[in-house]
């Protein structure tokens, strides 16, 4: 610490000492302009795109030495923080990119691979304490294979995932004990093997650290314990197997409870260890050339990504899409001085865009349903239905299901009268009958995706009124949101209803199988049935919204890939940040780590298989994404993108957003990895595109322009209950004559989930 804060010392005399010798005595500001001038004409010496050698002590101490590239480190360069960091190593364009040393006033050390400021690639970090890791990173954090030793002598050999073991490894400890076996969450969790120094070996089932289910315990003489394992001793029962030699003269009395209290005392696992600041967190002191800016111009500091913090820069971007234009030719130019699209002529198609700010505020989705409304007592009886639903008492839900519980004549109807009865409550709307269908099933379902029955009733049913989306869907559904934006709720025709009651044995074994599935989460299957001549049924299913997040959505796509029909037919003046936009709408590719879209293109294939053997089709996947660039306090989204327009909201109508440091910190907190998973909350780039002309043809997905953007994705399969029925084929045999068979979203299941699977794994690459 002392040689750290005698080299911050230093390096902050020199600037000083410079400032002295070129300006004398003059004042702070002075001297500061000064600085400033003369790096501005050091820098524009230099042509644009030269690279250059030069060393800079920075304004608030920073020290940097190295090549340079216009105004940024660009190439092999040291970059000292006055607060005692340094990183030696590659840079692209103010980023740290490739390979380089990042290391700590603690002592604390990473060498290995960078990506846009991460630790990201192989690499070797040293702790403060003296642990040490070798492996894979993503994103700072441990994510694939790697070793990691200890300070104490303990030693890990294995699977990572977010930073914690996870998946198959080897733990040894320091006195020679070993498990090799399962890991979930940084804990032995599944099935492993543990072996003692002493010749004892325990085979079976782990959950959090200990033996839990089916398990056997051998000692070295041969004797052996089987049995069905737990720390409750009133759980705990199994046979003791004693060896020959133990037959004839030793104790035969043993409680397996010792395992728990004796074994396993010394076989703790070492806690993760604690980064202070990551890398990423780092800023860069840097000042602007006057090429870029006003020579009045006040530095501003810049995130090791190349991004300035403050003040914001007015930017605009342009939304390019194609329209008839017929006898016209159009091309597209992007003017780099001003940010704006210019107009051309090309071959029948014009390319148009114009240039929109994105809002500081944006107004919740919805119109409230407030008393008046012609679907408020809709609304009230749906909240009596659900409270009656989901408060009665019961058996507790179990995972273990009897075929009976799916059968589609498991409903169960209630009456609601005004004045109420004997189950249900007076309440102030008409008289209507409640029907329940498989309620045990849906009752497993939300065990299963842990969901808690009083959140759920007070999501659903407290004070606050749910919202109706503006307009209902193709299909003439309506859709509602609750307050908390946790849950939608869809009104359903019937034909939808016995699809869903139809598949939902086979629902309910894939999303139990698949823990990051991407089909909609169900969590309920209603209906109410309104008194009065009319007689008026209303179904409709519950389920989970997948934008309810802390982030604002500045984009909404729906991708099938079809073309006929697939894009957005509204006015640029109509387009908002709740516009779900198309196929042909689309102008990014989005890339995904590597771990990640391993993963992702995992479960795409499950899903779509699951989904082809229930025959359904014209299912499509959400994809809602949030810029981060409008995080770093620049309330503007990339260019080539549809951004919606401030329609007056106020604060109170605001969703709030997370800055780069706040996103960094999330990243770093393990309990804020667990709310990241595979199509939530999940940290990517896109890559904006540009669509052009093929023979004729419209490109469904453009050409790769090289603008990248860190961004926040949110995406999952939707409308999943749509069976390839006579309607459906009858409108594959009418579109097929209008236009090219394989541009239509009705055709039958193999073929549509052949199709989508193919789209979906170009528009999703891996990010290298």
């Amino acid at each position: 610490m002392k040689a750290w804060e005698a080299t911050i010392r230093i390096t902050q005399a020199a600037t000083r000492r410079r400032a002295n010798t070129f300006f004398g005595t003059q004042g702070s500001s002075q001297v500061e302009e000064g600085n400033d001038q003369e790096q501005r004409e050091d820098i524009e010496e230099h042509a644009s795109g030269e690279i250059f050698h030069a060393e800079r002590f920075l304004p608030n101490g920073d020290y940097y030495s190295g090549y340079w590239l216009d105004n940024f480190p660009h190439g092999q360069g040291k970059y000292w923080w006055t607060d005692g960091c340094m990183y030696v190593g590659d840079w692209f364009r103010g980023k740290t990119m490739g390979k380089g040393t990042f290391s700590w006033p603690s002592g604390a050390m990473y060498e290995g691979n960078f990506k846009s400021g991460f630790m990201d690639g192989d690499g070797t970090y040293t702790g403060p304490t003296g642990d040490t890791y070798r492996g894979s990173w993503v994103m700072n954090l441990k994510h694939g294979h790697g070793v990691k030793e200890y300070a104490n002598g303990d030693c890990y050999d294995g699977e990572w995932c977010r930073g914690l073991q996870e998946g198959n490894g080897r733990y040894t400890w320091k006195n020679g004990n070993y498990y090799v076996g399962e890991w979930k969450n940084g804990t032995i969790c599944g099935k492993g093997k543990m072996y003692w120094t002493n010749g004892n070996v325990y085979e079976g089932n782990w959950e959090d650290g200990f033996p839990k289910g089916n398990g056997t315990f051998r000692w070295n003489d041969g004797s052996f314990y089987v049995g069905n394992w737990s720390k409750d001793p009133n759980e705990q029962n199994g046979t003791f197997y004693p060896s020959e030699s133990l037959l004839e003269g030793g104790n035969l009395e043993w409680d397996p409870q010792q395992v728990f209290n004796v074994d396993l005392t010394e076989c703790t696992i070492c806690p993760p260890e604690k980064v202070p600041i990551l890398p990423s967190q780092k800023k860069l002191a840097l000042w602007r050339s006057s090429k870029a800016v006003d020579n009045n111009v006040r530095p501003r500091r810049m995130s090791l990504d190349g991004r300035i913090d403050a003040p914001p820069v007015d930017r605009e971007f342009g939304r390019i899409r194609l329209s008839d234009a017929a006898g016209n030719s159009a091309s597209t130019s992007y003017n780099s001085d001003d940010s704006t699209i210019g107009l051309q002529e090309t071959d029948g198609y014009l390319l148009r865009g114009s240039p929109i700010r994105i809002p500081k505020f944006v107004k919740s989705q919805g119109q409230t349903i407030s008393k008046g409304h012609k679907n408020y007592e809709l609304m009230l009886n749906l909240q009596l239905g659900i409270r009656h639903s989901v408060g009665r008492p019961g058996p507790p839900p179990s995972l273990d299901l009897k075929p009976s519980a799916f059968d589609p004549r498991e409903k169960y109807w209630t009456r609601f009268p005004p004045e109420g009865s004997k189950i249900t409550p007076p309440h102030p709307s008409c008289e209507f009958r409640w029907k329940d269908y498989c309620p045990k099933v849906f009752r497993a379902l939300r065990m299963l995706f842990k969901v808690d029955a009083a959140d759920y009733m007070i999501s659903i049913c407290g004070n606050d009124a749910l919202r109706e989306l503006c307009s209902p869907g193709k299909s003439g559904s309506f859709f509602y949101l609750t307050n908390d934006d946790r849950y939608m709720i869809k009104t359903m025709k019937k034909a939808e209803t016995k699809v869903l009651l139809r598949m939902l044995s086979a629902y309910f074994n894939h999303v139990r199988a698949f823990e990051n599935t991407l089909v909609t989460k169900y969590y309920g299957l209603h209906c109410v049935k309104l008194s009065g001549p009319a007689q008026k049924k209303v179904r409709f299913v519950i389920m989970g919204n997948l934008f309810c997040t802390n982030y604002s959505i500045h984009r909404r796509f729906d991708l099938k890939g079809s073309t006929f029909g697939r894009m957005t037919d509204k006015p640029e003046s109509e387009i908002d940040a709740t516009t779900t936009l198309k196929d042909l709408d689309l102008n990014f590719i989005f890339r995904l780590q590597k771990t990640w879209f391993q993963e992702f293109r995992r479960q795409v294939d499950r899903d779509c298989e699951f989904l082809e053997q229930e025959g359904v089709m014209d299912y499509s996947l959400l994809v809602g994404i949030h810029f981060r660039e409008a995080d770093s306090g620049e309330d503007q989204t990339p260019s080539g993108c549809r951004t919606p327009i401030d329609n007056g909201g106020s604060e109170n109508e605001t969703v709030p957003r997370l800055s780069r440091a706040d996103m960094d910190q999330l990243l770093l907190d393990q309990a804020g990895w667990a709310s990241i998973k595979l199509g939530i909350n999940m940290p990517a780039r896109v890559e904006r595109t540009e669509r052009k002309m093929s023979e004729g043809e419209i490109q469904l997905i453009g050409e790769a322009t090289g603008e990248l953007y860190d961004v926040i994705l949110f995406f999952g399969i939707i409308d999943i209950l749509q069976d390839y029925d006579i309607t459906k084929k009858l409108e594959h045999a009418y579109k097929s004559m209008q236009c090219d068979p394989n541009s239509i979203s009705a055709v039958d299941p193999k073929a549509y989930s052949r199709r989508f699977r193919d789209y979906i794994f170009k528009v999703f690459i891996e990010d290298n």
